[in-house]
């Protein structure tokens, strides 16, 4: 924990907060000496902490240090980490010995600061809470410099439990003196700093302007925002664990559907731009290996019953498969759970049963089985391959489309004449009409 040198003035901050008379000042004074004050950098920390957030967590330290900021607020709102502990660790140092004072802000009201996210709290040299915010379940706690962290008399109550804006007050963890309002918005958090002396530095962050009577208005200093550019947000939205489950099983299952339409559509293209952010957000969490195996050995098993467009066997354990997979993806970190919620659950499951019990067989029906009077018939007959068959492909018999088999020992090329020698379901099983066992066309005369 930083202390030693860094102290605080509090008769600023009581001045500020606790609305207490504050001396007027020359009306010259006004919104524009606002202007005039260094400003401070707001960066807001939102989501899991991966490597996306931990590396936007540096450089907001290294851009503060070089860009005139006078301090550097991190805006917290995250229920854990998923990077490694030494990596985690990391990141604490990077708070702990940077140039500019740095402020960590859980808001606004409702935000969390979990796991080892709230471990930031024990390395910031200013700390705060907006009401109906709540931080704890630190857990084991990290080390930065050889020392392990600590909260001091707090870390008992907090190691598995949570704690609101008053608690964490009460137990000392809090180190920035407000009234029972806490901090509810980032421009209250300008407003605290002022007065605030760290390393010897005075952070002067406010603007008092007179006015009639014992009126006084108060203006903060600049605060310029800082979020993630569009394509770092775009792989921290993705690496969140319900974005990539959904994702990766859309993406499966139109590439899937792609497959049996014996084409590449938009429905292949966006099925393999969902598989790659879905596959992106797998590598930045924590996964189970032989779960993500599970889900694809799924797929391969309904991918067996929708050639012959009835649920069977395969779609049966495809599913059950399909089920422990998506209940078992992310392993713990931390003490932190990151299944995803049954909400999430219930939208992938439901529309993969539906998808495989319903809608991928009947559109393979509906496809390849236009002539369903009388199919028997065609056993005997010939026509052409539309495609290598080796040993699956499509082929066209009286006019009609059909999904046809042959023997892997007599492949057929594209517009290779052939013969129906059975039917299953609603495949046609082939022979070319040269080279094949002639057992058949002895038993059964050709057609005429």
């Amino acid at each position: 924990m930083r202390v030693g040198a860094r102290t605080r003035i509090v008769g600023g901050l009581a001045l500020v907060l606790a609305g207490q008379a504050l001396a007027l000042v020359p009306s010259s004074a006004s919104a524009e000496d606002a202007a005039d004050l260094a400003p401070v950098d707001v960066v807001e920390v939102s989501g899991l902490i991966d490597e996306v957030n931990a590396r936007a967590i540096e450089d907001a330290i290294e851009r503060s240090s070089s860009n005139g900021a006078q301090a550097l607020v991190l805006q917290v709102n995250s229920r854990g980490a998923v990077v490694g502990r030494e990596r985690m660790e990391e990141v604490l140092a990077a708070i702990a010995g940077a140039p500019v004072p740095v402020a960590i802000w859980v808001g606004p009201s409702g935000s969390r600061a979990l796991g080892m996210a709230a471990q930031m709290l024990a390395v910031a040299d200013v700390t705060a809470m907006a009401p109906g915010a709540r931080m704890g379940r630190t857990g084991t706690m990290l080390e930065v410099d050889g020392e392990r962290l600590s909260f001091g008399a707090a870390d008992d109550e907090i190691r598995r439990g949570t704690v609101g804006f008053l608690e964490a007050r009460e137990l000392g963890i809090l180190r920035l003196d407000t009234d029972d309002t806490g901090v509810p918005v980032v421009r209250n958090m300008l407003f605290a700093l002022d007065g605030l002396e760290i390393d010897g530095r005075m952070l002067d962050t406010v603007v008092e302007t007179g006015g009639t009577g014992t009126q006084v208005t108060r203006e903060a200093t600049t605060a310029r925002f800082f979020k993630l550019d569009a394509v770092p947000r775009l792989v921290h939205t993705v690496a969140s664990p319900p974005s990539a489950y959904l994702l990766v099983v859309i993406g499966l299952a139109l590439l899937l559907f792609e497959f049996f339409t014996a084409g590449i559509g938009v429905a292949g293209l966006v099925g393999a731009v969902s598989l790659v952010l879905g596959a992106t957000g797998f590598g930045a969490l924590p996964m189970n290996g032989w779960a993500v195996a599970l889900l694809l050995v799924a797929f391969v098993a309904f991918a067996v019953d929708v050639q012959v467009g009835v649920p069977r066997f395969w779609t049966g354990a495809g599913m059950a498969m399909f089920i422990v997979a998506s209940f078992t993806l992310f392993r713990p970190v931390d003490g932190m759970n990151l299944r995803p919620s049954w909400i999430t659950l219930s939208v992938g499951i439901g529309g993969i049963a539906l998808t495989y019990v319903v809608g991928m067989p009947s559109m393979v029906r509906t496809r390849f089985a236009t002539p369903t009077v009388g199919r028997e018939n065609l056993v005997g007959a010939e026509g052409v391959a539309t495609g290598a068959i080796d040993p699956e492909g499509t082929v066209v018999v009286d006019g009609a489309r059909w999904r046809a088999r042959t023997n892997r020992a007599t492949p057929l090329a594209d517009g290779a004449a052939l013969r129906v020698t059975a039917i299953d379901g609603i495949t046609l099983e082939v022979e070319p009409l040269e080279g094949a066992a002639r057992d058949y066309r002895e038993a059964r005369p050709p057609r005429r």
